[in-house]
């Protein structure tokens, strides 16, 4: 950031839109510009070209006006002190904000949609069969400051424009939950909204007991991963029902580890291990046991084998290369029997919901 900026553009706002709003808004020459810079006029030169290219972009437009009107239509009177922190804290709500939107954006046919002169945009998720699903709202001044920094894109911005999340938004992505973990690990960001993702489940292991670490991120899922690949006739290679399967099963298995005991054994449902009885009795809290009496149920109609692929990666969320390395698989086995175990599991949960209904 330029020296005469330090205190005036929001720290998340990127180089080349700095840049060009110091030559457009304030009149200073691009080689005056290159020289605090400390690089070639030709570098500013292109930096302000793509981002003039980029004001057809209704999100980008808007944030550059905003920007301009806010910070450089008046002067600022701030103590510098007083302003460091303000930028510091605007900083870490926009990181909140981005981390919260750019999540559900990762979602399997999730879109950002942005309506002309409404104050707040939509994600919705399609759940097919031309249905949809609104996952978050967000203020248009983030949704704007997410386009401007190149983390969404719009191939045809219109009246109600539509956003994914690009690659350098999953990038941004990645940083912004290895942070959020980060603060987690050292206790300076307790109960972190939607960004704890560490959860430590006890396993007996013989004589000593183990932890096992999950990851509990959406956007690390492997049924996530599996959800953006296509088959060969460009079909998604997991469906909706069977990604929401699988949620399921993870969203129990996690129910179950809330209470006053949280060692329960799940790994007797891997193929190595034993497949002795089950007692949801000895394991008191009694929603935690009827999470664990679902899960019990669900991965014993599962049976060996994909009782394995479901809980390690549905549950544990160990990737496929790893399953499949530890169950003694070929590569890239791993994806067809996992497809097959939540197809099994989805026809499980149909099962169980008629047998409810016949007993209501």
């Amino acid at each position: 950031m330029e020296n005469n900026m330090a205190f005036t553009i929001p720290a998340w706002v990127p180089e080349g839109a700095q840049r060009y709003l110091a030559h457009t808004e304030t009149g200073r020459s691009i080689r005056d510009i290159a020289r605090s810079a400390g690089c070639h006029a030709s570098t500013i030169l292109r930096q302000i070209r793509r981002i003039e290219m980029r004001r057809d972009d209704p999100l980008v437009d808007a944030a550059l006006q905003s920007l301009a009107e806010t910070h450089f239509s008046m002067s600022d009177d701030k103590n510098g002190a007083a302003a460091i922190a303000d930028e510091t804290a605007q900083e870490e709500a926009f990181e909140r904000e981005a981390l919260r939107i750019l999540r559900r954006l990762s979602e399997t046919g999730s879109v950002l949609a942005v309506a002309e002169e409404m104050d707040k945009a939509v994600v919705v998720r399609d759940t097919g069969n031309a249905g949809a699903t609104r996952t978050a709202v967000v203020d248009c001044e983030i949704a704007q400051a997410l386009a401007l920094k190149d983390w969404i894109s719009c191939d045809n911005p219109g009246r109600i424009s539509r956003y994914r999340i690009s690659a350098a938004g999953r990038t941004a992505l990645s940083h912004l939950i290895a942070k959020a973990e980060n603060k987690a690990r050292v206790g300076t960001e307790v109960g972190f909204a939607e960004t704890q993702s560490l959860f430590q489940v006890k396993t007996s292991g013989g004589a000593t007991d183990r932890i096992r670490r999950i990851r509990y991120s959406a956007t690390e899922s492997p049924l996530v991963a599996l959800a953006r690949r296509r088959d060969r006739d460009g079909k998604p290679f997991l469906d909706e029902t069977l990604v929401s399967a699988g949620e399921r099963l993870r969203e129990d298995f996690e129910l179950a580890q809330i209470g006053p005991q949280v060692s329960q054994n799940w790994d007797r449902f891997l193929t190595a291990g034993g497949r002795g009885s089950y007692d949801s009795e000895s394991h008191g809290g009694k929603g935690a046991s009827d999470a664990r009496d679902r899960v019990a149920r669900a991965l014993s109609d599962l049976g060996p084998g994909l009782s394995d692929v479901a809980l390690r990666c549905c549950c544990y969320l160990e990737g496929l290369e790893l399953a499949e390395k530890r169950m003694g698989w070929s590569a890239r086995s791993g994806k067809i029997v996992l497809r097959i175990a939540l197809q099994r599991l989805k026809r499980h949960y149909q099962d169980q919901a008629e047998r409810d209904r016949m007993i209501g």
